[in-house]
């Protein structure tokens, strides 16, 4: 019988203590060690009225939702032993406890109360910036934007969620759009009067870019300022900016070189003539073959109609006079375009001028490419003759020249005369053909006589 009062007394207690009813003093009674009942000191304690329907505070709950239910059953929601189970509306998050029950110190076991769900604070992107609807809370759109010159790159949006992520990935800025280059227009240059190129000259490019304010401008061809020679030529400009986008332009150079039409050299002569011959601003001179003198202007030039000045001049025989009356008017017929050799000699039987007579028959030809003159002084005074090839002289010339190159009629001797009248050379032996041309070549000869030397050398071998 005490083993079921012991085991009714502990019931009751349980059943006390969840109702919230047991309080220090209340006189409660607990079991000991040994399972017997003992009571415990009891002080005094209000009456709880259990029929007190306002018992707890209504319980409140904004942004969220209350289900309760009452050991009296009912919609009762704050009477002693009211369990209630908290939670919140979508877009907020539970803070505090998800069930509370109405105790009997007239207050509830806990509290709880709704936060609205925020996400975190989504960085700025390079390049780029965003807006958002309601900031970093729950459903704020957050939309991005890049800066002129770029491109968004991934998501467009992103959208703070219930869980306080953002939905999608974080989008990037990306430079897509290329530089801007613009090059100088064509053009044709004429090459300067004598030369075949032109100095060309050009501003450089400029570039701008939408993103990019430093940009490295790159040439593939010749600096402006160059010297180009005849032809076209393609000058290629390319830019990269930062995102190694590229832009390129081109023009061209076309270097003109006016020309004249060909010249003809003139019947036996030649010319000879400066910079590519028939150029812009090429100087032609006329050159005659030994033996023909020239009549008409001695240069032409070619002017930029691509038509040549004056009128083209003529070689013609030359005409030796030899009924002249003095040494002087017979000399002034080969200055500056003959050179003579003058052969003196006592008698034609002499054995020198038989032996230089034969040499220099044979060297006819080359003495006529050197443009060399012969003139024989043969006998002594009165008997003397002179003569130049079959046209003779008249004696008084004859004593003029010797007088004036100082000719010795007493003994075989020769005297060479350059083209101005000069003493070259004295000999008083027959002299070979191309010893005599070596003296020639080397004191007598300009650079364009040795060029036509070259050219017809072998005509007279």
């Amino acid at each position: 019988m005490k083993n079921f009062l012991a085991f009714l007394l502990l019931e009751l207690f349980t059943v006390y203590h969840a109702l919230g009813l047991s309080h220090e003093g209340s006189g409660a009674i607990y079991p000991n060690s040994n399972n017997e009942v003992v009571h415990e000191e009891t002080y005094y304690t209000p009456e709880v009225d259990y029929t007190y329907p306002q018992w707890c505070q209504t319980f409140k709950l904004h942004n969220g939702h209350i289900k309760c239910s009452s050991p009296r059953g009912g919609n009762h929601r704050n009477t002693l032993g009211t369990r209630c189970s908290v939670s919140c509306e979508r877009g907020y998050k539970l803070l505090g406890q998800s069930s509370v029950h109405c105790m009997g110190s007239r207050r509830w076991s806990g509290t709880a109360f709704c936060r609205i769900v925020r996400c975190h604070v989504l960085p700025y992107i390079q390049h780029g910036t965003y807006s958002c609807s309601r900031g970093f809370l729950v459903h704020s759109r957050c939309d991005y934007s890049c800066v002129q010159g770029y491109q968004i790159e991934g998501d467009r949006y992103r959208v703070c969620q219930e869980g306080r992520s953002w939905s999608g990935a974080e989008p990037t800025c990306a430079d897509h759009d290329p530089p801007k280059l613009k090059c100088p227009l064509s053009r044709v240059k004429v090459a300067e009067p004598g030369k075949l190129t032109a100095t060309v000259s050009w501003e450089r490019p400029t570039a701008t870019d939408t993103a990019d304010t430093s940009l490295q401008i790159l040439r593939n061809g010749p600096e402006s300022g160059s010297e180009f020679s005849e032809g076209q030529y393609v000058i290629r400009y390319k830019v990269y900016d930062q995102a190694r986008n590229m832009a390129t332009c081109k023009f061209t150079v076309h270097v003109e070189v006016k020309r004249c039409p060909v010249l003809k050299p003139p019947l036996h002569g030649f010319l000879s003539c400066s910079s590519d011959n028939n150029n812009y601003g090429a100087v032609c001179e006329y050159h005659c073959d030994p033996g023909y003198e020239r009549s008409g202007i001695t240069t032409r030039v070619c002017l930029l109609n691509r038509s040549w000045s004056d009128q083209a001049a003529e070689c013609t025989m030359m005409e030796i006079k030899t009924d002249v009356r003095s040494a002087g008017a017979l000399l002034d017929q080969f200055y500056e375009k003959r050179r003579l050799l003058i052969v003196s000699t006592p008698s034609p039987s002499d054995q020198y001028f038989k032996l230089q007579n034969i040499m220099l028959q044979r060297a006819a030809c080359g003495l006529d490419l050197r443009h060399v003159t012969v003139i024989e002084l043969i006998g002594i005074p009165p008997q003397e003759v002179g003569r130049i090839k079959e046209q003779q002289l008249e004696p008084e010339v004859i004593e003029g020249l010797r007088q004036a190159l100082q000719i010795t009629s007493s003994y075989f001797n020769m005297v060479l005369l350059d083209e101005l009248g000069v003493d070259r050379e004295r000999f008083i032996n027959p002299t070979t053909s191309d010893e005599l041309y070596t003296y020639i070549e080397e004191y007598l000869l300009t650079e364009e006589e040795r060029e036509r030397l070259q050219l017809n050398r072998d005509l007279c071998d």
